[in-house]
């Protein structure tokens, strides 16, 4: 991916870039918001890990694998992706503009 590393070690990327990394084998994109916001509608391929969880089951994940962050805006999971980071986790990557945007661009949006 050609998205710089920010100051955080983790890289942010656009929607478009989200959607070229999808169909790739091995992503795992983890939504990090609220039970009720999950419940208005998701990325299919995302799964649900709220933010205040994330210490607690951060253990249990592939430090290896490339994973993907996203919120509502991409604030939260900004958080998310220093946080794993800062925990051993080498291709950690934030959606900006989190699921609005994915919204915005006119990309599904599952129940």
């Amino acid at each position: 991916m050609s998205s710089a590393s920010n100051i955080n070690g983790f890289k942010n990327i656009t929607v478009v870039q989200l959607q070229a990394m999808i169909k790739q084998d091995g992503l795992r994109l983890v939504d990090v918001r609220t039970d009720a916001e999950v419940a208005r509608g998701k990325i299919s391929q995302g799964e649900s890990l709220p933010l205040h969880l994330l210490p607690l089951k951060l253990g249990g994940m592939d430090k290896n694998s490339t994973t993907v962050f996203y919120c509502q805006m991409g604030g939260r999971s900004a958080q998310a992706a220093a946080f794993a980071v800062a925990n051993g986790f080498a291709d950690v990557y934030n959606l900006q503009g989190g699921i609005n945007a994915w919204a915005q661009a006119g990309l599904p949006i599952e129940p």
